[in-house]
Formats: C-alpha cells, sequence, structure tokens
C-alpha cells in the first residue's frame, strides 16, 4: 500500500485560487541533498579547481560549519572564485549539472504536491539561497515560472567576483516572497513554504501554513513546539543496505528466472515455452523482492489484440521488470546494442528474444528489423519498444522514433500503448538503486495500422504521441500537417481476462506551466 502523504492530502483539499502561494526552498526540499554539493563534486572531478581553490574551499566550508562565519561570507568566498568567469558557461554548468547529478534527486513527493498545488491554481514559486543556475533546469522541469534566489553580481556578461545584496537567506527570503505578494496580489496569510532547515524560520513564521519537509532536528523541535505538521520522505537521498539487498537481488533475479526455465527447454524442447516461464517468473520475483507495486488500468488491452506491438514510454531500468510482469509471454523487445556486451545479461536477452540495435545508425536500425517482422508475422510474437529511444530523465515525455511505427505497418498488426507514470519513483535515470513505489500503468486500447500510410506517418506519430501526454496529463504537441484522421482502435478479440487490481488514488495532472516570469536570480 502507498504511503500517507498528508501534505499531499491537505492541498487536494485547500481552497483553490491564484490568491494562495506555494513556496518551497530547494535544497533538501525540493531535491535530497544540496546541490552546491554535487556542484562542487563535479567541478573537482573535471579538475576546474586549483589546489589553491581546493583548500580555501574547505576551509570556509569548515568555518561556516562551526559558526565562524555567516551564509553571507560563504557566498563571498564563492564569488571571488567566479571572477572573470562568463555567466554563458555557468549556465551550461548548470544544466550539464542538472543532467547528471540533479534531476534523480528531485523527490516524487515533493513534485506530487507541487502539481497539486498548480491544479489547484497556486501562485508556485521557488525561493532559495542557491543560485539560479543550481535551481532554473529543475524549476523548468516542474513548471515553476517564479525563482527567488541568491546572485553573483555580473557586468557585460561577466562575474565580477561580488555578490548582490540583499542574499535570498533569512529576512532576505521573506522581502522575496513580500515581492510576489506585491507583484500577484498573494495572501501570504492563507500561502503555503516547504523547507527543511531552520535556517527559513523567518519565513516560515511569516505565511500561514508553514510545512516542513525533511526537517533538521532543529527545525523537528520548532515545528513540534509550534505545532506545525511534518513529512519525511525516503524516496531519495543515501540509500540503506536493504535498498542495495533488493536491488542486487531483483536485478540478479533475471539469471535465475532463466535457469529455472532450463528444465521446461530440456524436457519439452520448446524454446519459446521455456523463455515465456522465465519471463513471468522475472517480472513477479524482481518486482516482488523490489517493493514495486502496480496500480493498473485497462489490463485487458494487454490481451485483446495480440500479436501486436507494445510501445511504451521509458522513465527507469525498473520498466524491464513491469513489462514483464505485465506482457508475459510471447514476447520480443528492442534494445541498444551496449546492452549485448554486458556479460550474462546481454546473452540472456539475447536468447529471450531480444533484438539489439545501433542507435546512431538508422540503415542498421532498419535492418535489425527485418527478424521482428518475421516473428510477429511466423511465430505470432508482440514485439515491445520505446519509441523515446531511451530513458528520460523526468517523467516528461521525449519525442518519439518512427521505428515502432514502421514496424507495426511492415508486420500489419495494431500498436498498443503502454503508458508508465511514475517508474523514476522506482529508479530514475543514472540511479544505481530502487526502491519501493506504487506505479501507475495505463493500458490504452489497441490502435488499428491497417489503413496508415508513410506518407502520413509523421502524423500518426504525433497523435498516438498526444495519447501519451494526455494520460500523463501534460501538454500536448501541435498535430503534425499531415496528421491523418484521429486513430481508431483495433478489432478486439475475445480473450480471457486477468482479475482486476485494486486501484489506488491517482496523483493529479500537472497544468500547463505558464509563461516564464521576471526573476530575481
Amino acid at each position: 500500500m502507498p504511503r500517507p502523504q498528508p501534505h499531499l492530502e491537505e492541498v487536494l483539499a485547500s481552497e483553490p485560487g491564484p490568491h494562495i502561494a506555494a513556496l518551497f526552498d530547494f535544497d533538501g526540499t525540493i531535491i535530497a541533498g544540496y546541490s552546491a554539493t554535487a556542484m562542487l563534486r563535479e567541478k573537482f572531478q573535471r579538475r576546474e579547481m586549483s589546489v589553491e581553490e581546493i583548500a580555501e574551499t574547505a576551509q570556509v566550508i569548515a568555518q561556516h560549519s562551526l559558526g565562524n562565519i555567516g551564509f553571507s561570507g560563504l557566498m563571498s568566498a564563492a564569488a571571488k572564485f567566479m571572477k572573470g568567469v562568463e555567466e554563458e558557461s555557468f549556465t551550461q554548468f548548470g544544466e550539464e549539472l542538472y543532467n547528471k547529478h540533479i534531476a534523480r534527486k528531485i523527490y516524487p513527493e515533493t513534485r506530487a504536491i507541487i502539481e497539486a498545488h498548480q491544479a489547484k491554481g497556486h501562485r508556485v514559486a521557488i525561493i532559495s539561497s542557491a543560485t539560479i543556475y543550481q535551481i532554473e533546469p529543475t524549476a523548468r522541469d516542474l513548471g515553476i515560472a517564479d525563482i527567488k534566489c541568491s546572485a553573483y553580481e555580473i557586468e557585460d556578461g561577466v562575474f565580477t567576483g561580488e555578490i548582490v545584496r540583499p542574499l535570498c537567506f533569512g529576512e532576505g527570503k521573506v522581502l522575496a516572497a513580500e515581492e510576489l505578494a506585491a507583484e500577484y496580489g498573494l495572501d501570504l496569510d492563507q500561502s503555503f513554504f516547504y523547507s527543511d532547515s531552520d535556517d527559513d524560520i523567518e519565513l516560515l513564521e511569516r505565511v500561514g501554513k508553514p510545512r516542513p519537509l525533511n526537517p533538521n532536528m532543529k527545525l523537528k523541535a520548532i515545528a513540534d513546539e509550534k505545532g506545525w505538521p511534518v513529512q519525511r520522505f525516503a524516496s531519495r537521498g543515501t540509500p540503506n543496505w536493504v535498498d542495495y539487498t533488493r536491488t542486487l537481488y531483483a536485478t540478479g533475479s533475471l539469471v535465475g528466472a532463466f535457469a529455472a526455465g532450463l528444465p521446461i527447454w530440456a524436457l519439452t524442447r520448446s524454446q519459446r515455452e521455456a523463455v515465456n516461464f522465465s519471463m513471468g517468473l522475472f517480472g513477479d520475483f524482481a518486482t516482488a523482492i523490489t517493493g514495486v507495486e502496480l496500480d493498473l488500468e485497462g489490463e485487458k488491452h494487454l490481451w485483446s489484440a495480440r500479436p501486436c506491438v507494445f510501445i511504451f514510454n521509458h522513465q527507469s531500468k525498473a520498466d524491464v521488470m513491469i513489462l514483464a510482469k505485465l506482457i508475459r509471454r510471447d514476447m520480443g523487445a528492442v534494445g541498444k546494442k551496449e546492452i549485448r556486451d554486458i556479460p550474462i545479461l546481454g546473452r540472456l536477452m539475447e536468447w529471450g528474444g531480444t533484438v539489439f540495435v545501433d542507435r546512431a545508425d538508422g540503415k542498421s536500425a532498419i535492418k535489425a528489423m527485418e527478424p521482428l517482422v518475421a516473428a510477429i508475422r511466423e511465430e505470432g510474437k508482440s514485439i515491445c519498444i520505446a519509441p523515446e529511444g531511451t530513458r528520460t530523465l523526468t517523467p516528461k515525455l521525449a519525442p518519439f522514433k518512427k521505428g515502432a511505427f514502421h514496424l507495426a505497418m511492415q508486420a500489419g498488426v495494431p500498436i498498443v500503448p503502454i503508458v508508465i507514470h511514475n517508474a523514476t519513483d522506482v529508479a530514475p535515470k543514472n540511479e544505481f538503486v530502487m526502491r519501493p513505489a506504487t506505479v501507475r500503468v495505463t493500458v490504452l486500447p489497441p490502435i488499428d495500422t491497417s489503413k496508415w500510410s508513410v506518407r502520413a506517418l509523421n502524423g500518426h506519430v504525433s497523435d498516438v504521441r498526444n495519447m501519451f501526454l494526455r494520460t500523463l496529463g501534460q501538454e500536448e504537441e501541435a498535430e503534425a500537417a499531415d496528421a491523418p484522421p484521429k486513430v481508431k482502435p483495433a478489432k478486439k478479440a475475445a480473450v480471457k481476462e486477468a482479475p482486476a487490481k485494486k486501484a489506488v488514488p491517482k496523483k493529479p495532472a500537472a497544468r500547463k506551466p505558464s509563461p516564464r516570469k521576471g526573476r530575481t536570480a
């Protein structure tokens, strides 16, 4: 069962309207840990810090930790190292930092709270002592238009080595909130502020609804004294030994599952039946051991039009075990060629029917599709493909490639969309450890491709992608100029349906992000 989320439930039951603000601290509140730490680690790994800078940075951090210098002194020391650096280069560094480190640190629970506030029409903003370069990529992903944060002084696109005062820290955060209130007509007495630190006590006491998230010890004590509701998240941050154990067992279970199928192969001489047994066993065991539960909608569509081409949005390495649990039998797949080189795993996947393609070589990928067409037509197998081509950093849907759609047309079979809402809760991209979560999956009705044409393929792809976007609650794209009439469901075959699974409450869909307003950087 999903864990209760009192902060989320409170928002869902709250008064709607743009006069209410939902203000969020960044480090420790929206993301696990500190973005500044990730920034320093990345610069060190790139060898972009001199020995002198490393020593002085360590000394300043130590002095700040001991309370000998305040946040202003810490920022001033950091600004000195920035002198003469072009802002554009640091903006790009912030994007790279987000892709490599920050995106996978976003708390899915905080994302859900933000989406709930957006659905209520509340003004959502980030008020943080971090800089715009640490925050902006995450804010863009979350659809947050307003950012108030600390800033380095810039002249002619170059850092001067000074800071802009007042900093967005302590009382400076109250000033930032009041600026937003004046600009948008917000009622701070009815507004929320989420933070993890007692450093934010001034703004927590200023708003009507202070909401500590993952609070440090001092803030937890204050919250207990004042009766503020507290919530902690364990979905991100440093994993424990149980998380590592779950992940290792789940990953290794693929080998065990295929080993368990060997007696079937030996006694029946049917590789297909052995693979079917192993695939279902792997899906069941791996999801169980990692604590992944499925909230499944449209399960009957998994069986009503086989053989078919299953397409899914690829968010996480957990997708493999989720799909194995759902599709279970008579399944082939397409994967990147690098997986084939992984010892044991690559060979097992190839034996199980996976075709590996070079994503950088379009002609090679097209040629690799030929045995898949034969598998569908001659063996009655269904093929599973991620049209995005790779995992996404966040739940936001990436552009679709056309391979899966060409395959369905050539084989003359329907497409069945499998929409995975939140597998990033289990393991986001670049994260090794998998954690327990309830993953929502929606299987859409089969799409008839018998009347499709290559000439109108861009329109078909756009139409199907918009189905995913609508189901995910994301903004739809404009239809392609050659878009055909809306896709039609494929004819359903009589089939025995699996028992329905118990539904859990759905997360609210995010509203469309508003245009970015002027911001204090």
